[in-house]
């Protein structure tokens, strides 16, 4: 079954704190179910303690779809990772959650998303096999321990940004490894989100629907700016409201390989985009381009 829900990364920030400070938990879960959407995503503003959160949600009839994990499997082993992952992966299952979403963080330098854009961190070629075997024994102990599918998230500044980086990621690593396909990363990363489709369709675990302004984008890339430099500019926003054409992704849809969450996603300014206005927005665009099945 499809089903739509929202980032709180409308409203909050994960790495700019000073992008929706004094925002609630309960005013972002409020608006999300108002607006029509049925999900969240895990916020660095949401309670951690699974009891609390879980009653927060229920509270206001949403679903905790899945949370964000910065891994270092590039840089450290399987083992250390599972440690690092635990108390986080049994949040999200304790509050039904399926699907982890995993970024990954290796290679990384602290300050990445505040440097130039062309200083993000890489493997090298001789490097994906092992990578990718990592990421495998880690995605089957993360399923066999808390029960939860892994989806590869391709990012901006991370090892995976570029077709073939993701091509190298999908192809060195076993079925367990889903594919989180993120339409803006995809466009903002020079390549069309289709080609993830077309090979990897039946792994996809998850879905970040995030448009993309080009003009902001090129100037971005022209100036060699940094990652939060492009999100404070207006970079990405809702979808609808950029470049990406989501009609091959209705499409996909349609035919049914896909059955899970797909989640809006647009690291905006709260304040240059009110959060309610803009997810409202969001919502009506997805329902009619999307997903008709929703408006009915």
């Amino acid at each position: 079954m499809l089903r739509l829900g929202v980032s709180p990364l409308s409203w909050v920030n994960e790495v700019l704190p000073d992008l929706g400070v004094g925002t609630s938990a309960e005013t972002i879960l409020t608006e999300a179910r108002a607006a029509g959407f049925e999900g969240v995503e895990l916020s660095r503003v949401f309670p951690r303690d699974p009891a609390d959160l879980a009653a927060l949600l229920t509270g206001n009839g949403l679903s905790l779809v899945s949370g964000w994990h910065s891994g270092l499997l590039a840089d450290r082993s399987v083992d250390e990772e599972l440690g690092a992952v635990r108390d986080h992966a049994r949040l999200l299952k304790a509050c039904g959650a399926s699907v982890m979403v995993y970024g990954e963080c290796g290679r990384m330098p602290a300050d990445a998303l505040d440097i130039p854009m062309s200083r993000r961190g890489r493997l090298e070629a001789g490097e994906w096999a092992a990578y990718g075997d990592r990421l495998t024994r880690f995605a089957d102990a993360l399923f066999a321990e808390h029960g939860l599918r892994l989806a590869y998230h391709h990012h901006l500044m991370m090892v995976a940004e570029t077709k073939a980086e993701v091509q190298s990621v999908m192809e060195n690593s076993g079925p367990s490894v889903g594919l989180l396909l993120d339409t803006g990363h995809a466009y903002a990363g020079g390549f069309d989100y289709t080609v993830l489709i077309d090979a990897y369709g039946d792994r996809i675990a998850h879905i970040h629907l995030k448009d993309v302004r080009p003009d902001v984008l090129d100037r971005i890339r022209t100036a060699d700016l940094s990652f939060n430099a492009g999100v404070r500019a207006g970079m990405f926003t809702i979808p609808g409201d950029g470049a990406v054409d989501f009609a091959p992704l209705a499409r996909f849809l349609a035919s049914g390989r896909y059955q899970g969450w797909l989640m809006v996603e647009a690291e905006q300014d709260p304040a240059l985009a009110p959060p309610a206005q803009t997810i409202a927005r969001a919502y009506d665009f997805v329902s009619r381009s999307i997903m008709p099945a929703l408006a009915a």
